[in-house]
């Protein structure tokens, strides 16, 4: 079977997230095909998002890294909202991968956070073009995306 994934990122971001997610997917997705739409900010993501979608995307990553500041945080919520109205309308999952900038105490820790998450999401983004029970037996169990998991209650 061959799938097509959207990777929506941003130059506003520290980092190439979707380089990171890019290698994720070709390790562990034989024969996927990589649609890439870079944008300035988290803001522009919903649009970017909606066209890897019309173009054919099964699903797609929102990547991005807004910033520590509190006009950054609302413009990120924003971002946010405009990507879950695009999943309602799309009937397609896109999957927000945001990083902030005050995450970590330094920048190596950011830069693992970055890392991790980015990498975690893109096996997520696996798993739901797979199908809707692929994450089912993780329910419930604290996983998390750029930190480490707190397990079950």
């Amino acid at each position: 079977m061959s799938y097509k994934i959207g990777l929506a990122d941003t130059t506003f971001a520290r980092m190439d997230m979707a380089r990171i997610a890019e290698k994720t997917l070709k390790e562990n997705l034989e024969g996927v095909k990589i649609l890439r739409y870079t944008v300035p900010g988290v803001k522009d993501l919903p649009v970017a998002s909606k066209i890897l979608i019309d173009d054919g995307c099964g699903i797609v990553m929102a990547l991005g890294m807004p910033g520590d500041k509190p006009i950054d945080k609302v413009c990120a919520h924003e971002a946010s909202q405009g990507l879950i109205q695009t999943q309602l309308i799309t009937n397609k999952h896109i999957v927000e991968v945001f990083v902030y900038l005050d995450e970590g105490k330094d920048e190596k820790e950011l830069l693992d956070i970055v890392k991790e998450r980015t990498r975690k999401h893109a096996l997520n983004a696996i798993a739901l073009l797979r199908g809707r029970n692929n994450l089912q037996r993780f329910s419930g169990t604290g996983r998390r995306q750029g930190t480490k998991d707190v397990g079950e209650l």
